[in-house]
This record gives structure tokens, C-alpha cells and sequence, in this order.
């Protein structure tokens, strides 16, 4: 639960800095993030993992065409949803 609680801020302080425009460095911390958001929903529903995969692949789209704001929308609105639902 805590890991989720700690994940949650690191989502909304990454996606902050992709509205900055500090992409570099928040590309940097959204490896993190991923990687923490991963062994966070390791244990969750079958539902909300396929969620998680969906959701990956459509923030990965978005760093690929470096669509900076869609990728925070997702990181501070839909994976911080995910995340509280898988703590559910």
C-alpha cells in the first residue's frame, strides 16, 4: 500500500516536469515510475492488469511522438486511477 501511496506522488511529480518541459529529466524519473508501477500491480486483478499494459503502450506512443502533454495526462490522471484501483 505504501509503494502505491509513494508511486502516486512520484506519478504527479514526473508528470509535472513534462509540463515544465523538463522532458529529459522526466524521462528519467518516468523509468522509475514504470518500473515501481509494475511491481505495485504485479498482485492486482487480472482487469487491472491488462489496464496497466493498455495504458503503458498508449503513454509509450505519446513519448515516442514526444507528445509531452498527453504523456502527464496519462501519468497524473489515468495511471494514478489504475494505481488506486489496484490498491482496491
Amino acid at each position: 500500500m505504501k509503494t502505491r501511496l509513494k508511486c502516486v506522488g512520484e506519478c504527479r511529480q514526473c508528470a509535472a516536469l513534462f509540463r515544465l518541459g523538463r522532458d529529459v529529466e522526466a524521462a528519467l524519473t518516468m523509468v522509475d515510475v514504470f518500473d515501481e508501477a509494475q511491481t505495485s500491480l504485479v498482485s492486482a486483478p487480472e482487469d487491472v492488469q491488462l489496464a496497466w499494459a493498455c495504458l503503458l503502450n498508449q503513454m509509450l506512443a505519446c513519448q515516442e511522438r514526444q507528445d509531452w502533454l498527453g504523456l502527464a495526462d496519462f501519468m497524473e490522471y489515468e495511471l494514478v486511477e489504475l494505481l488506486e484501483s489496484g490498491a482496491a
